[in-house]
């Protein structure tokens, strides 16, 4: 007898191609559609992240990407409500992350 490992328990991704097939079909079902907001969200969003660049605290960014909603804490470091755009700098890696305004779903204080 001879060990095979992890490949017994991986029965219907024996083959690479299908494994990423299967994996699309799973991230299909994942997705979620984006969310509407309304003028009071966006108000709120708006002055949350000018008073998050002013007094530099930390903020929690919701924002939707690829069919996901994601949240990260960070910085808010420069907004450009004309390019729509600001650049916040993330917790966990301290990178600047450049994103668009209307990718924003939620913005609160940490």
């Amino acid at each position: 007898m001879e060990y095979r490992g992890m490949k017994k328990w991986r029965a219907f991704a024996s083959m690479p191609e299908q494994y990423i097939g299967l994996q699309e079909v799973i991230n299909k079902q994942l997705e979620v559609p984006k969310p509407l907001l309304t003028e009071e969200q966006m108000e709120h969003i708006n002055f949350t992240l000018i008073e998050a660049l002013h007094t530099n605290k930390q903020v929690y960014l919701t924002y939707y990407k690829q069919g996901q909603c994601i949240t990260e804490t960070g910085l808010i470091q420069f907004v450009d409500s004309l390019r729509n755009l600001f650049v916040f700098i993330d917790e966990v890696f301290e990178l600047k992350n450049k994103m668009r305004l209307s990718e924003l779903i939620d913005v609160r204080f940490a």
